[in-house]
Order: C-alpha cells, then sequence, then structure tokens
C-alpha cells in the first residue's frame, strides 16, 4: 500500500471529523507537555491487519512519537497480545486513539474473513478478488485488508478499469454495441485500461466471444451455476480470463473453483466482514 496524499488526507479529514473544535476532555485534565506511552491490545482472535497504518498516522500526527511493532500485518492474533506499543506526547495519543481503533478494527475484520475464503481456494489455481462494494471514504484501506487476508484487489474504481455491467449494456442497446463502444472509446482517447463485460447467461457469452477478441481481455459469468460455469469456460477457452460472481460464499466458492475459473470475486470479504474487537491503552510505568 502507498501512503500517498490520499491517505494522508483522509487522516486529517478523519481527525478533523473527531476533534472538531478541540478535544475538551483530553484539554480539561492533561498538560499538553505530558509523555506517555500507550498499548494495542487484541481482544479477539483473528488475522492482523492496519499496524503499518496505525504507524503511519502516529508518525504523521505526532511528531514525537516512537512507535514499535511487536505483531505484524497478516499474523493470526489472538486474545490478550500485544500487536504495538507508542510513546508520544499524550494528547497525540488520545487524539488518535479512536481513529486507529477504528481503521485497525475494520481491516483486521476483513482480513480475516478474507483469509476465510482464501483458504478455501488453496490446491485451485483460481484467484480471490474483491468488488467496490466498499464504505465510503474507507476504500483505501479496506482493499489493503483484503490484500493482507490473501485476495487480490479488483479495479479499484470506475476510472481505472472499464467494466460494462448489465445496465451499462441494457441502457446502450446491446452487448455488442457497448463492447464496440467501450474499444473505440479506450483507442480514441489513448488509454491503457481493459475492459471486462459481465454476462448473465450463455448466449451473452457467445455474443462477447463474437465481437469481443482483441477488445475483451476478462468475462464475468455472473449467478452463473458452476454447471453453467464449465459450459462457458469451455465455450471461452483461452480467448479471454473468467471471473465468476454473484451467490458464491464460504460453503461452495471450492466447487466453483473446481470448474477451472481464473477469478472468483465476493463483494462478502468487505460489506459482510464483522470487526475485531482491540484496544489502546494507557501503559503506566
Amino acid at each position: 500500500m502507498e501512503f500517498d496524499k490520499k491517505f494522508f488526507d483522509f487522516v486529517d479529514q478523519a481527525v478533523q471529523e473527531d476533534i472538531g473544535s478541540g478535544d475538551h476532555s483530553t484539554l480539561t485534565c492533561i498538560p499538553k507537555s505530558a509523555m506517555g506511552a500507550a498499548a494495542l491490545k487484541i481482544k479477539q482472535a483473528g488475522v492482523l491487519a492496519g499496524v503499518a497504518v496505525a504507524e503511519k498516522i502516529f508518525s504523521y500526527k505526532s511528531a514525537h512519537s516512537k512507535f514499535t511493532v511487536l505483531i505484524n500485518d497478516g499474523k493470526e492474533v489472538n486474545s490478550g497480545e500485544i500487536a504495538f506499543t507508542v510513546e508520544s506526547d499524550i494528547h497525540s495519543i488520545l487524539h488518535l486513539e479512536r481513529i486507529v481503533l477504528n481503521c485497525m478494527q475494520r481491516m483486521s475484520g476483513i482480513a480475516t474473513l478474507t483469509k476465510q475464503y482464501s483458504d478455501k481456494l488453496k490446491g485451485f489455481n483460481t484467484k480471490l478478488l474483491d468488488t467496490r462494494k466498499t464504505t465510503p471514504n474507507f476504500r483505501l484501506l479496506e482493499k489493503e485488508a483484503v490484500r493482507i487476508g490473501g485476495g487480490e484487489n479488483h479495479r479499484f474504481g470506475l476510472y481505472d478499469m472499464i467494466m460494462l455491467k448489465d445496465n451499462h449494456i441494457d441502457f446502450c442497446g446491446s452487448i455488442e454495441k457497448a463492447i464496440l463502444k467501450a474499444a473505440d472509446y479506450v483507442q480514441s482517447k489513448n488509454l491503457s485500461i481493459k475492459i471486462e463485460v459481465e454476462t448473465r447467461n450463455l448466449e451473452e457469452v457467445k455474443k462477447v466471444i463474437n465481437v469481443g477478441k482483441g477488445k475483451v481481455f476478462r468475462v464475468m459469468l455472473d449467478n452463473f451455476t458452476p454447471t453453467q460455469l464449465i459450459e462457458a469456460i469451455r465455450m471461452i477457452g483461452d480467448d479471454f480470463e473468467t471471473e465468476a460472481s454473484g451467490g458464491i460464499n464460504l460453503e461452495n466458492i471450492e466447487e466453483y473453483a473446481k470448474t477451472g475459473v481464473n477469478f472468483i470475486s465476493v463483494g462478502a470479504l468487505i460489506h459482510q466482514a464483522k470487526s475485531l474487537d482491540f484496544s489502546l491503552k494507557a501503559v503506566i510505568k
């Protein structure tokens, strides 16, 4: 993950949202010059994610912070363990406590669920993808959590891939028109982005095969049964990458992987994940 302007803008906005006109709870009882330390305590087992994010948040917002990593991102953790300690001015620790916890709890929940899915795909060539079903303004960290949990990121937004979904196709008039218009658009704009097309049945798969060669790089097979998926993959051959999506869960993902599909995308990795329970506690020496 790149800690770029987008990330630091997110941190600034999160801090401003929380502090507003001032952290009056802290201002009332802690001198501004007071220094202290805190530890991130694990209260629920799972896959840890967000330690690197926490370190960047503290280093960015507190010039005096000393951050010590005890457990790295991607490691399985258990209740009672300490993920990191931070030494800084106490005002910064208290200002950033909830922001860091919110990020890490959410990210770790996503990483934990993603690992459950990715473990099911061991032994298969199928790769696990996330989707754009993310929390507004939190996508950067949610997709990083998927990566930490063993999945891969699909497109980040509407700008880095053309994905012709059912509504695009229906509004355009046909799947053939949509593909041809998209290919012309990419060429006329001299863009380096790829085109993926969603199909809803075998008839639409045939249409992509007929007009999409040299234009489309991946075919999404949406809400296909494993039997239908096998037939679609047979028809497609090596002309396009294949992606299965829709109705896939922990109970049936292996059945879908057995079809030989290249990718399986699961929106639930993010929107069904439950946050893990952590706390940031003062270390009193």
